[in-house]
């Protein structure tokens, strides 16, 4: 059985932001820059500034929590961080993947772990979505990621979060490589976030060629794509990203905020008049960088959201809220169509 985009269409267009929420797991494998203090910075002002602003815009959001983060203390078990997990056989790794966790119990300046973050995420007025961004940012794309490396990743999430009483239903894959599917069915997710609809997205491209492209796109303000859900494998949900909310660290800095707003409101329009899903995403740790700046173009967006949501052209949704539309496989308001040959 094969699914395919039937012609449905929502009743009104859709956004949905989605957190890419590690801390220092993303980055710590890569070696050179040391990413450490953008967030302790992080960790002290963004998540909060964040939730203040989903509060006064009424916006809920996908929260990908690294699965690590959950934790508030990490202790070896016989001089060996998290046996449970199989470990990646990465190429450009040579230490053990955990050889950068230093253990213990979480303060103000951890960067390993965030219990206290994902507390006040779910204690925001506004509820927030906490989905998946794997247990310790394991590349599930990549060669060196074995079924049994991900299995025991994505286990190990799903047990961590039903401790604390979550039932994780999306995900979100580290560096949006994709991989193991059948693996988050049988862990009971229900959707993820898949590459944005770009030739240059491909696997086979150089990412180097696809960040240069990537910027393109954002000097010139180009309208992003915006998406609708297909069925990946029967029971799981691929829900496209749009567009990332592009940061200002490095030589970002000097391209101005008024491209990465002007970008993101030619993708809400497009979503309003198509009623289809302008799917934005970022990682907190990009609000860092020149965050005054950063913070209020979000809200220069968030603010059109509103906008357009009060006007009766656009919803705002999760990424689970929208994968709930399409437990019905084939039903005509989900806009798929399962096809029996």
């Amino acid at each position: 059985m094969t699914y395919r985009r039937g012609a449905a269409k929502f009743e009104r267009g859709i956004f949905v932001l989605s957190l890419d929420f590690e801390l220092i797991w993303g980055t710590a494998d890569l070696g050179g820059v040391n990413f450490a203090p953008l967030c302790r910075l992080e960790r002290r002002f963004a998540i909060q500034r964040l939730l203040a602003l989903f509060e006064r815009h009424d916006i809920p959001a996908t929260w990908a929590v690294l699965g690590h983060l959950f934790l508030g203390r990490c202790e070896p078990l016989e001089g060996r961080s998290h046996p449970e997990i199989v470990r990646p056989q990465f190429s450009w790794v040579k230490d053990d993947w955990f050889s950068h966790d230093p253990g213990g119990a979480e303060s103000d300046d951890s960067v390993h772990l965030g219990r206290s973050l994902v507390d006040k995420i779910r204690n925001c007025a506004v509820r927030q979505e906490i989905g998946s961004h794997s247990f310790c940012h394991v590349i599930f794309g990549d060669p060196g990621c074995s079924r049994a490396t991900a299995e025991s990743d994505v286990a190990e999430c799903v047990r961590i979060a039903h401790e604390q009483g979550l039932q994780l239903k999306s995900f979100v894959f580290p560096r949006n490589e994709i991989g193991y599917l059948d693996v988050l069915k049988k862990h009971g997710f229900s959707c993820y976030r898949g590459t944005e609809p770009h030739w240059y997205e491909r696997r086979a491209i150089p990412e180097t060629v696809r960040r240069g492209f990537r910027l393109f796109d954002v000097l010139r303000a180009a309208a992003p794509p915006t998406v609708v859900p297909s069925m990946a494998v029967p029971g799981l949900i691929n829900i496209p990203g749009s567009a990332m909310f592009f940061p200002m660290h490095g030589f970002r800095r000097f391209i101005p905020m008024r491209l990465r707003v002007k970008r993101c409101l030619k993708g809400l329009k497009r979503a309003a008049a198509r009623k289809e899903i302008f799917h934005l995403w970022f990682h907190p740790t990009n609000m860092v960088a020149e965050m005054e700046t950063m913070f209020s173009g979000l809200n220069e967006i968030l603010t059109h959201v509103s906008q357009l949501r009060k006007a009766g052209v656009l919803d705002v949704m999760t990424m689970a809220q929208i994968s709930a539309r399409f437990e019905n496989e084939g039903s005509p308001s989900s806009g798929l169509e399962c096809d029996p040959n």
